[in-house]
């Protein structure tokens, strides 16, 4: 029995963050809790919460990557999975350790991003009440 597998895309909104072909089998989560994709599987399409993806290929085995909310397609063999970020490991502990330092990263830069809007917002109020009052 010839054994068939599929091909799955990972895609950021600029670049391939994945490519990977010989998969075995894919399990993604949604809102609605995780579900699982075999070649035969019918065509289908998910709307993923952040989470983990878990893929299987003959060469690696288990692989795990951690993805920001996005979607997955699948058609005949093709899986396309279209995520705001994505972190890949092999390790699920050094994974996590990965997204926590992800996160605070992430948290010092929207920090950052709100005090300059902040003062954006009110430098553009108070040259709007100038120009009111003129």
């Amino acid at each position: 029995m010839q054994t068939i597998f599929m091909n799955l895309k990972v895609l950021l909104p600029f670049q391939i963050f994945a490519e990977e072909t010989f998969v075995v089998r894919i399990v993604a989560e949604t809102r609605e809790g995780s579900f699982g994709l075999f070649p035969h599987r019918r065509d289908c399409v998910a709307a993923l919460a952040p989470g983990i993806l878990i893929y299987e290929t003959k060469a690696q085995g288990e692989v795990y990557l951690a993805l920001d909310e996005g979607v997955l397609v699948k058609t005949g063999l093709d899986v396309l999975v279209s995520v705001r970020n994505a972190i890949g490991g092999t390790d699920l502990g050094q994974l996590r350790n990965s997204v926590e330092q992800e996160f605070l990263d992430l948290n010092e830069r929207e920090q950052s991003v709100r005090s300059v809007m902040a003062k954006m917002e009110s430098g553009f109020i108070r040259r709007l009440a100038k120009f009111h009052h003129e």
